[in-house]
């Protein structure tokens, strides 16, 4: 306990210096825009003169996204870019375009739940996955009384928020194992595709017999509607150790500016440990910072059913594991998954396993 009440007074006492160290994050980061527009000639990493060494994609309103809030409220890029002198800037995005945004070179680097974006590698898109986030954050429920398990999922329709969602990847695994059809040629669900969220009230309707949803819908919907949760992927045997949400970098940064790309992975990094360190300051800075609403106590709540360890090594193990099964029904055109996991992941020099963050500081896992 004295342990723990020492953290939270370390990190509080830490919020006025982050506070500043962002402004002098973004100050740096408008000085270094004005300063490089010019001529438009390419440098040695393949960039125009005038563009920034590594665009990096961010978004409100994401309670799970909290590593890539800190990282710019605590200015963790600012510190990790200006070792090597890499120019950089944040662009607001919308992360369900984040494939296209990435394809169309806007975007070199952000977060994104790695079930949804496994089948997109496998069809093409070039990015590749650079350490885990954390666990948890979907669940599955139930609004249909002859419904307790995945396993009584057969014939019932299931509404999800889109086809490409990171949590259809994940039932397909689960309901594999419950010897149901996941296939085109043996479909034996009906996937049903609303907003995220739309999904409580069409479950609640009887629209739906069951739901796939994100937190905090999920959390919210589980408050409000009493639905039985029959998947959890926070506690789940299967998923519960499987990295969800994990941070990424287009597939030219990593070969043209890997420096940058090692940069980008510490940042966020030394951010997931220092949500994992106290979900009560990283909930208050979200919220004070304007990245998240809600109330305070119940965002941290809902985070701290997280696990924010990050990790390097563990990532590529969540990937391998989720390629060897979706090979395995099919869902994947690639038929050796540690090729997959050689495209799909990636290590950089300078970049430790992880970090752990106690009494202020933090300490380089090897």
């Amino acid at each position: 306990m004295t342990q723990r009440t020492t953290v939270v007074i370390n990190l509080r006492g830490d919020i006025m210096k982050q506070r500043e160290l962002k402004k002098l994050a973004l100050l740096v980061g408008l000085v270094s825009a004005v300063a490089l527009t010019g001529c438009g000639k390419e440098d040695g990493n393949g960039k125009a003169s005038g563009d920034p060494d590594i665009v990096i994609g961010t978004a409100d309103g994401s309670l799970c996204l909290a590593p890539l809030h800190i990282a710019i409220e605590n200015g963790y890029f600012e510190e990790e870019f200006k070792k090597d002198n890499i120019t950089w800037k944040l662009e607001e995005i919308d992360l369900g375009n984040i494939a296209d945004l990435v394809a169309s070179e806007q975007v070199d680097a952000s977060l994104a739940l790695a079930g949804a974006m496994i089948p997109q590698i496998d069809n093409g898109l070039e990015i590749t996955f650079t350490a885990g986030v954390h666990t948890g954050c979907t669940k599955v429920y139930s609004g249909n009384k002859d419904v307790h398990s995945i396993k009584d999922l057969k014939g019932k329709k299931i509404g999800v928020p889109s086809l490409g969602d990171s949590s259809v990847v994940a039932l397909k695994r689960a309901l594999y194992d419950a010897g149901i059809g996941v296939s085109t040629e043996n479909l034996e669900v009906e996937w049903v595709t609303y907003a995220l969220t739309d999904l409580p009230l069409a479950l609640s309707n009887g629209a739906i017999d069951a739901a796939a949803m994100h937190d905090p819908v999920a959390y919210n919907a589980e408050q409000e509607y009493q639905f039985e949760k029959i998947l959890d992927l926070s506690t789940d045997d299967k998923f519960k150790d499987e990295y969800c949400c994990m941070s990424f970098v287009s597939s030219k940064l990593a070969k043209e500016n890997p420096k940058a790309a090692a940069a980008y992975t510490r940042a966020i990094l030394r951010a997931s440990a220092f949500v994992q360190a106290d979900t009560s300051v990283a909930a208050k800075i979200q919220s004070e910072a304007n990245h998240c609403s809600g109330d305070i106590d119940t965002n941290a709540s809902i985070l701290a059913t997280y696990n924010y360890r990050p990790s390097v090594v563990n990532a590529s193990k969540t990937i391998l594991d989720a390629a060897t099964e979706l090979i395995r029904i099919g869902e994947l055109k690639s038929d050796d998954p540690d090729s997959f996991v050689k495209r799909a992941f990636t290590t950089f020099d300078g970049v430790p396993e992880s970090y752990i963050y106690e009494n202020g500081e933090f300490k380089e896992v090897n």
